[in-house]
């Protein structure tokens, strides 16, 4: 079991930075991947990004590429997203999830946990 809280979530003028961080507790951290994803109001849960067990390798959205940055500190049990440049379509909901693949994952399907989510909203 992996339980996780996500923090950091708040207002932001577009052209802003936020850094999420998503505590975990649970013996499994260490080995699983980790992604966030994103729900704006009537729109699909979206990927983000995701960062493999190691923190070695990442995979980013292409609407999100060369803005954030994910990373992890095993020895913290944490995961964080530093979101840069934000823009007004960057408002969602984010959430973090752990999966118990060790590589990167894309697809909610693929993840086996869940935060309850920190809201990010981007002002004009």
């Amino acid at each position: 079991q992996v339980q996780l809280v996500e923090s950091g979530g708040g207002l932001v003028q577009a052209g802003g930075s936020l850094r999420l961080s998503c505590a975990a507790s649970g013996r499994t951290f260490s080995s699983s991947s980790m992604g966030w994803f994103r729900q704006a109001p009537g729109k699909e849960r979206e990927f983000v990004a995701a960062v493999s067990w190691t923190g070695r390798n990442t995979y980013y959205a292409e609407s999100v590429k060369g803005r954030f940055t994910i990373s992890r500190d095993n020895a913290k049990n944490t995961v964080y997203l530093q979101m840069n440049s934000l823009k007004q379509e960057d408002t969602a909901v984010y959430y973090c999830a752990a999966s118990l693949y060790y590589t990167v994952k894309y697809l909610p399907r693929e993840y086996n946990y869940w935060g309850q989510g920190t809201q990010v909203t981007v002002s004009s």
